[in-house]
């Protein structure tokens, strides 16, 4: 099925200025794949996972206190600015909870590696937008989110690319295709057709052109 040409975009940093938007693209989805508002990869946060009644109210606290970080696809819509699609990140600290993770972290201790400075955990992009290369516009948007932030090095848990068509909900994180184009190297597997990739991010002036 066709979908809408989302036009010109501008990337935002997940702020109380910019809470609105988010949660505006939030509601209009019932939720992030499955009703959640993306709690799981928080400190103690996994049963937020899904439709909790609180979900709102926490992230946006950990949005105020500067622990919860994303990046927003913004476009100019019929009744102004609106958020179209999102990817979140943090240090390992921020979002320590990961699917595998009990694989991971022996893998991790296997091969004698550090934990990144940064992860991005989740990309979502409005179901009206899809197929319109956002969410390579948000993992980009939240690398640069990432190196002015004083870069270091990143790491993503994209999947395969499906042999067959699937649900975007598997798909939370993007495909390896979409985080090799975005300069990332793969590390190893997690889990069933998920991947570890890494890349390193200069870090850059925020107020670079």
């Amino acid at each position: 099925m066709a979908t809408m040409d989302p036009g010109a975009t501008t990337i935002k940093p997940l702020t109380l200025d910019t809470w609105d938007l988010f949660a505006a693209l939030v509601d209009r989805h019932n939720g992030i794949f499955g009703g959640c508002w993306c709690m799981h990869f928080h400190p103690s946060c996994a049963h937020q996972d899904g439709a909790s009644p609180g979900g709102r109210t926490l992230k946006r606290r950990m949005v105020s206190s500067g622990v919860a970080h994303a990046a927003l696809v913004v476009r100019d819509g019929d009744d102004g600015e609106e958020a179209i699609a999102w990817a979140e990140y943090g240090t390992p600290s921020e979002l320590p909870n990961l699917h595998h993770r009990k694989q991971y972290l022996a893998d991790l201790a296997l091969a004698a590696e550090s934990e990144p400075d940064y992860r991005v955990t989740c990309i979502f992009v409005d179901r009206r937008f899809c197929r319109q290369g956002l969410v390579e516009v948000a993992l980009q948007g939240a690398l640069n989110l990432i190196a002015q932030a004083g870069g270091g090095v990143v790491e993503g848990y994209p999947h395969l690319p499906p042999e067959k068509k699937t649900s975007s909900s598997f798909l939370y994180n993007g495909t390896s295709t979409v985080y090799e184009r975005a300069g990332f190297g793969l590390v190893r597997a997690k889990g069933l057709r998920n991947t570890v990739m890494r890349r390193v991010v200069e870090a850059t002036s925020a107020n670079a052109t």
